[in-house]
């Protein structure tokens, strides 16, 4: 990771009781890492990445289909 976890802010969904992913901006995109697991492994995302992901999911992308 180009930042200390502990160097960023953190963030989840206001949507989340309590387990969640937290987001995190850094100067190279995105870091993601699971709420219960602060210490844990954390994923790094593009900007570019990031922006697709959630272009995705407005589009519904991920979605489950019956």
């Amino acid at each position: 990771m180009t930042a200390n976890a502990a160097s960023v802010t953190w963030r989840k969904s206001s949507f989340s009781a309590n387990s969640c992913v937290e987001v995190a901006r850094l100067a190279t995109g995105v870091a993601v890492r699971d709420s219960k697991n602060p210490d844990g492994p954390v994923l790094h995302y593009t900007e570019a990445e990031w922006q697709a992901f959630l272009l995705g999911a407005r589009n519904g992308e991920f979605d489950l289909r019956h």
